[in-house]
């Protein structure tokens, strides 16, 4: 493999890095330091971004960032979602066998948040991924479950995550318009611009213990413009380059060997 070829420790572009070795931008940053107020504060908020953009590595930076003494995190990512299986997920991470009915679980999963709450000090924060899959009547049931004693206050911080189309397809519209009063914070989190795609691709030759420079700028401009900023594709086109580099006994990556490799092994070109 390419990793031997050039001296690495670790394999750079891949999914399962340690949360504290992932890349944060600015605008992630920023969107964790909300997520943070989020959990502590018992809000309701919403983060979308583009396919490959991140979301998934945001999530997981903020779950490394909760600390476990005073937080709990349940998370469920599921596209067929009903109410009756949101509460049994929920009540199954925190090892409670549901009850039958929908109503029943719902009460069930209330009187343990406040028992975490009461007794453990814990707050509980709800991530619920993938979020632009759900339909009307699971988006609905978070409405009514945040109406928590007379809709004084929350039970819990709640989090949707999904694709852009969450809120342009689905929570703008008007039907929607009683839960979209209740989010508290909505997010996005953008394509990476050049000088991050850059910063991102040495964050991760780093985190492999690579201490020469493979890609040359002109080949960082040509991963930017075929990925378009987006850190999903910077990945691949990276990581094929680097095996293609390493079959062909190359030490140094330029833009026609990364325009090769999006060409005739990936089927991407940007003009």
């Amino acid at each position: 493999m390419y990793e031997a070829f050039f001296g690495m420790t670790h394999t750079p572009f891949t999914r399962d890095l340690p949360p504290e070795c992932l890349y944060e931008t600015k605008a992630m940053s920023d969107v964790l330091g909300r997520l943070m107020y989020v959990a502590d504060k018992k809000l309701f908020a919403v983060i979308t971004s583009e396919p490959g953009c991140g979301k998934s590595t945001l999530l997981r930076k903020f779950d490394a960032m909760l600390p476990k003494d005073k937080y709990i995190l349940l998370y469920l990512s599921d596209s067929k979602l009903t109410p009756k299986w949101f509460y049994k997920g929920l009540l199954e991470q925190l090892g409670i066998d549901s009850g039958f009915y929908r109503g029943d679980a719902k009460r069930q999963l209330q009187a343990s948040i406040e028992i975490i709450q009461g007794v453990q000090k814990k707050r509980v924060v709800c991530i619920l991924d993938e979020a632009h899959l759900l339909d009307k009547e699971m988006l609905e049931e978070f409405r009514f479950m945040l109406n928590y004693k007379f809709d004084s206050e929350s039970p819990m911080a709640l989090v949707l995550a999904g694709q852009t189309e969450l809120w342009d397809r689905k929570l703008k519209l008007q039907r929607y318009a009683a839960i979209r009063q209740r989010i508290d914070i909505y997010c996005t989190v953008p394509p990476l611009d050049r000088a991050e795609c850059e910063d991102y691709i040495n964050a991760h030759m780093q985190y492999a213990g690579c201490t020469q420079n493979i890609f040359t700028d002109s080949a960082i401009d040509r991963i930017y413009q075929i990925s378009n900023g987006v850190p999903r594709m910077v990945n691949r086109v990276c990581e094929k380059s680097l095996m293609y580099a390493s079959q062909t006994q190359k030490r140094l990556i330029d833009d026609h060997m990364v325009s090769y490799v999006a060409e005739h092994e990936m089927l991407v070109v940007n003009e």
